[in-house]
């Protein structure tokens, strides 16, 4: 059985840009629902709609891929599964090591969608003792003092990250000295890692507050919502009624002086 510590994906050395890599769990997400409904072809509006892109986006990775489909048939369904599956290096196995077993890290253990995609969860890890031995999804926990002796056993190169943010450096150096050269982030905090190592990081509570964001500004546009502007200064006050005395030595009012607040 392939591990993870063998064998790389070919996507680097092949120039596929990051930002086409980045998309094609997109497209493999959709094509495997359309090959679980048994559906032989699509048409790229179709997989891009799908995979929430435009098309001519979607031909253009797919032409990193060497793939073009057929006009008036579109792709192969079951043909573009596997590809995408080997560039993203998913016909392997790869070993992952989850440390921190808190709530976040037991969910995680738990997550079905890992063995489905080419990822075996091969250790549980957490600093605390009363966690030892603790079975989380049917893997016991083991303590992380043996975290280096369990990535060079089951030639781990992919750590997890779920661990409070004051901690997570330190777990993360552990990591990279180890061997681990790609690591999965959920801990609130930014990592160093030297040249080599990649990061992917997840905040959930970054993305509440980007969502949060556009409720706001939904909200604020919606009809009678409008904020109120904010108080104008106060304009001089309007010369008397016309007499020759105010027509030649009053002073001038106000219309076409103070420009108009707008509100904010």
């Amino acid at each position: 059985m392939a591990t993870g510590r063998t064998h790389r994906p070919a996507t680097r050395s092949r120039g596929i840009p990051e930002a086409t890599v980045a998309r094609l769990p997109l497209y493999l997400r959709a094509l495997t629902a359309l090959s679980e409904r048994s559906v032989p072809t699509v048409s790229s509006e179709e997989l891009a709609a799908a995979a929430g892109v435009n098309s001519a986006k979607l031909r253009k990775d797919f032409s990193y891929l060497g793939s073009y489909g057929t006009r008036g048939v579109g792709y192969d369904v079951e043909y573009l599964v596997y590809q995408i599956s080997r560039e993203l290096g998913l016909t392997q196995d790869w070993p992952v090591v989850i440390v921190g077993i808190g709530n976040l890290g037991a969910a995680l253990a738990g997550y079905g969608g890992f063995a489905s995609r080419g990822f075996r969860v091969a250790a549980l890890i957490d600093a605390d003792p009363a966690m030892t031995g603790k079975p989380v999804a049917g893997i016991p926990v083991q303590h992380s003092d043996d975290l280096e002796k369990i990535i060079a056993e089951d030639g781990v190169s992919i750590g997890v990250i779920a661990t409070p943010a004051g901690v997570a450096q330190a777990v993360c150096d552990r990591l990279v000295a180890a061997g681990v050269t790609s690591i999965l982030n959920f801990a609130p905090t930014v990592l160093s890692v030297p040249d080599g190592v990649d990061v992917r990081k997840v905040d959930l509570s970054i993305e509440l507050q980007i969502l949060a964001f556009h409720e706001q500004r939904k909200a604020g546009e919606e009809p009678g919502d409008e904020q109120p502007a904010p108080p104008q200064a106060a304009a001089p006050a309007a010369p008397p009624v016309a007499t020759r005395t105010t027509a030649e030595g009053g002073r001038k009012g106000p219309d076409g002086d103070v420009p108009a607040v707008m509100p904010a």
